[in-house]
């Protein structure tokens, strides 16, 4: 499970083109988090919009274009969704962040 890509200080990728989602699957594992297919779903669709509008979904808008509460998201990700489903996705830190 080395990650042989370039992070930064955070975890994030470096280079969005080194995404893959092998890759996902080996960063959420250096967070000790099982990655599972719905998880890989909503990293999925975040890459799409990210794709679509240039911009990572707020939390709100994912969750209902995923027909999902934030509340739900939390369950599944204990603490920061996007901030997590950016950083396995190898998409850029959400705004408003910290």
């Amino acid at each position: 499970m080395a990650v042989t890509v370039a992070l930064d200080n955070e975890g994030f990728l470096v280079n969005r083109d080194d995404w893959s989602e092998a890759l996902a699957v080996d960063l959420a594992g250096q967070d000790e988090f099982e990655m599972t297919e719905q998880v890989m779903g909503f990293i999925r669709e975040a890459r799409a919009m990210y794709d679509n509008d240039g911009v990572v979904p707020p939390i709100r808008i994912f969750a209902k274009r995923q027909g999902v509460s934030t509340k739900d998201l939390y369950t599944v990700f204990k603490k920061g969704p996007m901030k997590l489903i950016c950083k396995w996705g190898g998409l850029p830190k959400p705004t408003g962040c910290v």
